[in-house]
């Protein structure tokens, strides 16, 4: 038998589509060639293939050698096809059973002398194996990687000789082991005193899923609120840890398997770029706010950002996915993150503060906070002022807050009654959800209105409102939204709003 086929898996995005790895053998002068639009990593194989094959003392066929990585028209990258190569001229050539061959997916690099080296992407390769019902063979750097799918049987090889006495029946290869679960200690909200308000909303933030712009002057803790949301916010479920690490596993930086079920916490540098952000490159890759997928994403000094990075969040916060074009093929991530925004009020940064140090005018405040777009905030739910404290409230023996764990059981308590009512948090309600669930009474309704004339909120603002509102009332255990829920809400909306829409 001359003709060979070998089943192997591509990386696109966070998909892996299969790849048919089809081996002929022919008369003629000696080659090998390969097509089925393999780009210069992939090219490259051949070289590596002809000599990992004699280091394990096999023959390279002295025949032509036409490799066709199908389908033709997916762009492949990488040394993820070296192994299917190598099995592939192997079964072609008679020297490993092509039965074998067909129960088994091959994913691995193959260095000269025949080891298999760790690869990217192998957790949605091994995801997508699962839905075949074949077996996934993986090198063993990435089995504790792959082990995360535990739908599928994955074994793990160190080297190409290993794979093919597995194949002949002389050896059974070991299954890949997961790694014991590695618990970080986490950060406790009791850590912060005082700022009775903002601990409030980042419990409606952490409730209701809702993003959060935290103003006040450096030093008063807005870092501090934001690095303690993870741990007010349930644990992610076993397909919410998956996607996440999915886009890890895909992203060029590694997986740590150890830690795939905690939420991811990002917290780019305010000199990012767009392209940071949301992903690309000549070969897309995801970026922060795919990276931040089930988690949150922290922007600090948000006025210092560039303001087109800024911009091309709007989209992905609405649809929780980005689309990055290219001119041969486009990638879409998964982005559902919670954004935590911390700005200074004025570029001093003491605006408002008691002290009066400020010495800002007011254009060059109207111009700080421009810097913000107007529909960018409308996408921001909380807006909170976190003032300067009393040094009285800082001493040790000042009285400390509750901790995470007490706050994160209401949490619990009203995402329940969310799951409940609409299977998703109110975040992510639509507009006719919104309508439905969020009624008001008449009184309320024409509160509600005469806020927005006066604040120059925009309708969306309406239903951001009214979806916090929604929150604080699922934190107080009541079914329907009450004068106090919504005046609560409406407090989350900065006075100084229309004159940031106005200035952008």
């Amino acid at each position: 038998m001359n003709l060979a086929l070998v089943h192997s898996r591509a990386r696109t995005g966070v998909r892996a589509p299969a790849v048919r790895v089809e081996v002929h053998l022919s008369g003629g002068l000696p080659r090998l060639s390969l097509v089925g639009l393999p780009e210069a990593a992939v090219r490259e194989a051949k070289d590596r293939v002809r000599a990992a094959i004699s280091c394990a003392q096999y023959e390279f066929p002295a025949r032509v050698i036409t490799v066709n990585l199908a389908p033709a028209d997916l762009p492949k990258d990488g040394g993820r096809f070296d192994l299917a190569i190598a099995l592939g001229i192997l079964g072609a050539s008679g020297q490993v059973p092509l039965q074998a061959l067909d129960e088994y997916e091959f994913l691995g690099e193959l260095g000269l002398t025949g080891e298999l080296r760790a690869v990217d992407g192998v957790l949605p390769a091994a995801l997508a194996a699962a839905q075949t019902g074949r077996r996934l063979i993986v090198p063993e750097g990435n089995g504790a990687e792959a082990a995360l799918a535990s739908q599928v049987e994955v074994r793990t090889a160190r080297t190409l000789l290993e794979v093919c006495a597995m194949l002949d029946g002389r050896k059974q290869l070991p299954l890949a082991q997961a790694v014991p679960a590695r618990r970080v200690a986490t950060v406790d909200l009791a850590d912060v005193r005082g700022q009775a308000h903002a601990r409030r909303a980042l419990e409606v933030a952490a409730a209701g899923e809702h993003h959060l712009l935290l103003v006040g002057p450096p030093g008063c803790g807005k870092t501090l609120l934001a690095s303690r949301l993870p741990g007010l916010l349930p644990e992610a479920s076993e397909a919410e840890a998956l996607e996440s690490a999915a886009v890890a596993s895909v992203s060029g930086r590694g997986l740590d398997p150890s830690r795939w079920r905690e939420r991811p916490f990002r917290a780019p540098h305010h000199t990012a770029s767009a392209v940071a952000l949301v992903g690309g490159g000549g070969e897309p890759r995801p970026g922060e706010i795919s990276l931040a997928h089930h988690g949150v994403l922290f922007l600090d000094e948000l006025p210092e950002w560039d303001r087109r990075a800024l911009e091309v969040l709007r989209e992905p916060l609405e649809s929780g996915v980005v689309t990055i074009s290219r001119a041969a093929r486009q990638n879409e991530f998964p982005a559902r993150f919670q954004l935590v925004a911390a700005m200074n009020p004025c570029p001093c940064g003491w605006a408002g503060d008691a002290s009066g140090r400020c010495r800002c005018n007011p254009e060059a405040v109207r111009r700080y906070r421009a810097r913000i777009s107007g529909p960018l905030l409308d996408r921001i739910d909380l807006h909170v002022d976190v003032p300067r404290l009393p040094p009285a409230e800082l001493r040790p023996d000042a009285p400390a807050g509750e901790s995470s764990a007490e706050v994160r059981a209401r949490v619990m308590n009203a995402r329940a009654l969310q799951h409940a009512r609409a299977g998703r948090t109110n975040a992510r309600l639509g507009q006719s959800e919104t309508m439905a669930t969020c009624r008001l009474m008449a009184a309320d309704q024409a509160l509600l209105e005469r806020a927005v004339d006066a604040l120059q909120l925009s309708a969306r603002s309406i239903h951001r409102i009214l979806r916090v509102a929604r929150t604080i009332a699922d934190l107080d255990g009541q079914p329907d939204i009450l004068t106090a829920h919504l005046t609560e809400a409406l407090g989350y909306r900065r006075a100084d709003r229309g004159d940031v829409d106005r200035a952008a």
